[in-house]
């Protein structure tokens, strides 16, 4: 049987609810959670909670079918989350906003952190989307570790 990964969790004003949300569900299926913020629906800047989570996810970035720490970022659309999270050297972030989208990020991108929106996901689609992304290893076919090399190889000469 598989270690889980731990799963570092945050959130803006706008995913604050969800987060809430999505932490019990997260216990509750084994896995360890970090929640590095926001701890209100106060107004706060996105970049700063997904640059936390990158930060800690880029680290072990490592290409593997789970990889020991997973991200999971929630802002109201999950576009400036992970705009700012695949900045971060290691990283690849991606909405999702069903389990067929979540799967087929984890199976052929081996997207380790995952986005959601606070305004347009419901808690109910959340905890699907979220479960399925987890449970889905990267597939590891030689041509979807090809193309994800190519990415970290360019990373390389961008982050010098």
């Amino acid at each position: 049987m598989r270690q889980k990964p731990k799963i570092v969790i945050g959130a803006d004003h706008g995913g604050y609810k969800l987060k809430e949300d999505l932490k019990p569900f997260l216990k509750q299926l084994g896995y360890g959670v970090e929640d590095v913020g926001t701890s209100s629906e106060e107004s706060v800047d996105y970049p700063d909670y997904a640059i936390k989570v990158a930060e800690i996810v880029g680290k072990s970035g490592r290409l593997q079918p789970f990889p020991p720490v997973m991200g999971i970022l929630l802002c109201r659309s999950a576009a400036g989350m992970m705009i700012a999270a695949n900045k971060v050297m290691g990283v690849r972030a991606v909405a999702a906003f069903d389990e067929t989208s979540a799967r087929h990020s984890r199976e052929h991108n081996a997207a380790n952190v995952l986005g959601l929106s606070g305004d347009w996901t419901t808690p109910e689609q959340a905890r699907k989307i979220v479960k399925a992304w987890l449970e889905t290893p990267f597939a590891g076919e030689e041509r979807h570790a090809r193309r994800i090399q190519k990415i970290a190889e360019f990373e390389k000469k961008v982050f010098k």
